[in-house]
């Protein structure tokens, strides 16, 4: 989904899709189940592209993780990603895990998956890639499971919360966001449920180019 976003961006934008092991191009590779080494594990893979300027965008456990990883390099010293775009997830310290099913209950979590919407159907229909989906998502799932509610770590870097209207993450967890920054924090909402951004694909794009500009522009003139 995140290469298809490079033909509908500004040119001087480029997506670079961060894989995470047992996925994609990463198939191979056993999925890493732990928060913090899945996130100084992403620092060392992709560490060649955080040069300045950049920034973050995370949906969903994305979003913790791109958290996580700011929070990581501001404890190394390393340049920093001129904003956090956060989608479809509460703040670390209002992030509830018990609210995702047991992984050891296929039919659980196959509900789990047609609630969020956002899968189509003819993966519901192959048992072959439902059951490749559904390990993959375990994997996550005990990642977030093991996710404890943090104390948030105020970062000098905007946030933008973005989120769908229809999804269940309480506004309360959206805007807690702004306890993790010591900058401004806005919220933009799309209609739409957890994958708003696929159902309404155009205007959040239209949204993260804007928001880019400015922050990227602001980065150019402090250099």
């Amino acid at each position: 989904m995140y290469m298809r976003w490079n033909r509908f961006l500004p040119e001087w934008l480029n997506v670079v899709p961060l894989e995470l092991p047992g996925r994609g191009p990463r198939l191979d590779q056993a999925p890493v189940e732990d928060f913090t080494a899945q996130v100084q594990g992403l620092l060392s893979d992709y560490q060649q592209f955080f040069q300045q300027p950049f920034a973050f965008f995370g949906h969903s456990m994305g979003a913790l993780l791109a958290y996580g990883m700011t929070r990581a390099m501001v404890a190394k010293r390393l340049p920093l990603p001129c904003a956090l775009l956060l989608s479809a997830c509460s703040a670390p310290h209002k992030f509830d895990p018990a609210r995702f099913p047991d992984t050891g209950d296929r039919e659980a979590m196959i509900a789990d998956l047609r609630r969020q919407g956002g899968t189509p159907e003819a993966l519901f229909a192959s048992p072959d890639l439902l059951e490749m989906t559904l390990d993959i998502l375990g994997a996550d799932y005990r990642l977030l499971q093991g996710f404890s509610a943090q104390k948030a770590t105020p970062l000098p870097i905007p946030i933008q919360v973005l989120a769908g209207k229809e999804d269940d993450i309480s506004p309360s967890a959206l805007t807690a966001w702004q306890d993790c920054t010591t900058r401004e924090m806005a919220l933009c909402e799309f209609d739409g449920g957890h994958f708003f951004i696929q159902e309404q694909q155009s205007r959040v794009l239209a949204h993260i180019g804007r928001v880019l500009s400015a922050d990227f522009a602001k980065t150019d003139a402090a250099v």
